[in-house]
């Protein structure tokens, strides 16, 4: 059984919201939207950002609405908000930057 990550405390949380500010806080979840060309475009990102969530063993909620992917973000063992949350967030980012 693996050990929970420690959960972020909110000061923790809020200076780590200032590295991601297209990114939104709902309670114990971090949530994007991008908007994508279309739906093709959409599943290419998917499958781009897929290798960097499996490097991090933490893996988002994910739903592509024909040119939209939301993605959800929490730290289901710890329940909430964790350095993992943040570190995919931002592997994301880099991904949809390229």
């Amino acid at each position: 059984m693996k050990r929970p990550v420690p959960l972020l405390n909110e000061d923790q949380i809020q200076e780590q919201m200032l590295n991601l500010p297209d990114w939104q806080r709902d309670g114990s979840t971090l949530k994007r939207t991008y908007t994508t060309r279309n739906f093709l475009h959409g599943l290419d990102f998917l499958n781009r950002i897929a290798p960097e969530a499996e490097a991090l063993n933490h893996h988002p909620d994910v739903s592509l609405h024909y040119k939209r992917v939301v993605i959800a973000l929490t730290t289901h063992d710890s329940g909430g908000l964790t350095e993992l949350d943040f570190q995919l967030a931002t592997r994301m980012e880099a991904v949809w930057n390229r």
